[in-house]
């Protein structure tokens, strides 16, 4: 099996002194020299990023200028829409367990706010189907919009459950020191339309979604017995990946069907339960996304979702604390960099490092990270090793 032994992570939000050039060697140099690792021990690199906003692909490479060790090493770019940080780390686990590599250094990263508005509203629809689904309003706002819309009509309006979503995220984000925003607006705020919260499309708020941001995040993996030997180590207990068809008119939207099946595969592997896990960072790209997980992740039955977050269950003295970090919508959502951040944030849960997010005596964490409208899935759980 393969473990976490270092990381590194940057401040999410607008970085106007830095591009990828700068943000993929800083995340590797600091993830590097957190595992107490010289560069020449990284065996591979594997570099997850969406791309599209910077007039710049083909960045992989960027990751050598950290170190001369790392010049001539294997690198490579791995892309599955918002789930991309995940993929790559899934890819880095492959080579761990293969045994083609004994150390392997996992970069996520994004450079969103160079782009205009209405450029990486086009961009992000990239993530959808183009031939049946480029023309909806709101560009990916719009998608989810869609999705709300679906889903208040089957099972009613939704819209104060997922205000209270977003309060709990943003209260959760305030102690979250790479968080975005850290500012906590409090449920009355995220539940009244306003000029400083206004409809965006259809029954979601600016409340409702994630945030454009910059950032990089980095891991560092090895296989157990060698992590056995530093001072952080955390096993990847299993991981699922459960790709679903792309066109939304495809699939029954509401249901998430590939996110519920991506749970069931890792905790089959895992040989665990819901019931198990200590804590959940979830993929909320928007509110309505993490009302419907709650109910894939099996939680709620379907069309329940809202007593998880009504009750209290979700939050961070609950019964399953949901992204305790404050999520993608706190936090903010750099494409690429997201996946590896939401390990990264469970890892520090693990390690008892998670500071005023920490989750007392968390011992499982599960994480869900979405490409897509539920197109790519990716069910991480973790446990600490020593």
């Amino acid at each position: 099996m393969t473990s976490i032994i270092g990381w590194s992570h940057s401040k999410f939000g607008k970085l106007e002194d830095q591009d990828l050039e700068d943000l993929i060697p800083m995340a590797a140099k600091n993830a590097v020299m957190d595992a107490g690792l010289e560069f020449s021990d990284i065996d591979a690199i594997y570099v997850g990023n969406f791309g599209g906003f910077e007039k710049q692909s083909f960045p992989a490479a960027f990751a050598l200028d950290a170190d001369e060790g790392l010049h001539f090493k294997p690198a490579t770019r791995v892309e599955n829409a918002c789930a991309t940080g995940s993929a790559a780390m899934m890819m880095g686990a492959m080579d761990i367990e293969a045994k083609r590599s004994r150390f392997v250094l996992v970069i996520g990263a994004e450079k969103m706010t160079v782009a205009s508005g209405a450029d990486i509203g086009d961009i992000l629809l990239n993530a959808s189907h183009r031939k049946t689904e480029a023309d909806t309003p709101g560009g990916f706002a719009g998608v989810f919009g869609q999705i709300a819309n679906l889903y208040f009509q089957r099972y009613g309006d939704q819209s104060a459950a997922m205000a209270a979503i977003a309060a709990k995220n943003h209260h959760n984000g305030v102690e979250n020191p790479y968080a975005q925003l850290r500012k906590d607006f409090g449920f009355e705020f995220c539940n009244t339309v306003s000029d400083k919260n206004p409809l965006v499309i259809g029954p979601i708020r600016r409340t409702d979604c994630s945030l454009v941001s910059d950032g990089a995040a980095a891991i560092i993996l090895t296989d157990d017995e060698t992590a056995a030997g530093f001072d952080k180590a955390v096993r990847i207990r299993s991981a699922a990946h459960v790709q679903d068809y792309l066109p939304m008119a495809k699939r029954e939207i509401i249901d998430f069907d590939g996110c519920r099946e991506a749970w069931a595969r890792a905790h089959e592997a895992a040989g665990t339960s819901l019931d198990d896990l200590s804590l959940v960072e979830t993929h909320d790209c928007f509110t309505i996304a993490e009302l419907i997980e709650y109910e894939a992740m099996g939680l709620t039955p379907k069309g329940q979702g809202a007593r998880a977050i009504h009750e209290g269950w979700t939050k961070k003295d609950g019964k399953l604390p949901v992204n305790p970090s404050g999520g993608l919508k706190s936090k903010g959502h750099p494409i690429g960099a997201t996946g590896v951040s939401m390990h990264i944030m469970a890892a520090m849960q693990l390690m008892g490092q998670a500071d005023g997010m920490q989750i007392k005596d968390a011992e499982l964490a599960g994480i869900f990270n979405m490409g897509g409208a539920a197109v790519a899935n990716y069910v991480s759980i973790l446990e600490r090793l020593k």
